[in-house]
């Protein structure tokens, strides 16, 4: 009897990486991946971009609506004031490697036309893009790693991991079997929520700051 079973019933990239290439195979191969059920109503995937040698990563949740039509991670209104704060924490953005734990776009949508709203992604759906930022940490083999809000920190460090508890911190934690130094921190768009947004936006780029201590 022939399966009928789909890749993204297994709920892993696994399959769809490739076998050798730098970021220029590894993105090309995400762009057809089916590893769960995202990508069906997802635009594109959106990859990681940035310096191929950073001494940085930093890495967020998933794309929001302006990264999924662009194709490209952090070019919304977080990622413009990520960048700003980055800059003022004495980090350069241009030098800086970004990416997701997810790589398409989640969103709820009361009807076609209508705004798309944000979800985050299960647990189930970060494990199964794990495969991507395994490989991803591998070619950059990044110095630093910057944790972007709670989803990001528990693809990473697992489901007890609590933002607020380690944020503006330096951790030392295996990560896809690689010793890597983490600096978590919120998410930029967690700041453009924030009743106070100038106080929000200051204890970014304190954690930021941390981050830049780390790697002088």
């Amino acid at each position: 009897m022939v399966s009928t079973r789909s890749p993204e019933d297994a709920y892993t990239a696994e399959p769809f990486l490739p076998d050798r290439g730098g970021l220029t195979a590894l993105r090309k191969a995400a762009a057809g991946c089916r590893g769960c059920p995202l990508h069906r109503d997802a635009t594109q995937t959106v990859f990681g971009a940035g310096d191929t040698h950073a001494r940085v990563m930093l890495v967020g949740e998933q794309p929001g609506d302006q990264e999924d039509r662009q194709g490209k991670p952090f070019v919304g209104p977080a990622g413009k004031l990520l960048d700003r704060a980055l800059a003022e924490a004495g980090v350069d953005p241009a030098e800086a490697y970004v990416t997701n734990a997810v790589k398409h776009f989640k969103f709820t949508q009361a009807e076609p036309r209508k705004r798309r709203i944000h979800k985050a992604p299960t647990l189930r759906e970060m494990t199964a893009c794990g495969p991507w930022l395994a490989r991803e940490l591998e070619l950059v083999e990044p110095e630093l790693i910057v944790v972007l809000g709670a989803t990001a920190g528990k693809a990473l460090l697992g489901s007890s991991f609590r933002v607020t508890q380690v944020r503006g911190t330096v951790l030392e934690e295996e990560i896809h079997g690689r010793p890597e130094r983490l600096v978590p921190t919120v998410h930029p768009s967690a700041v453009l929520r924030a009743e106070d947004r100038e106080s929000a936006y200051r204890g970014l780029v304190a954690d930021l700051e941390v981050a830049a201590r780390a790697l002088a």
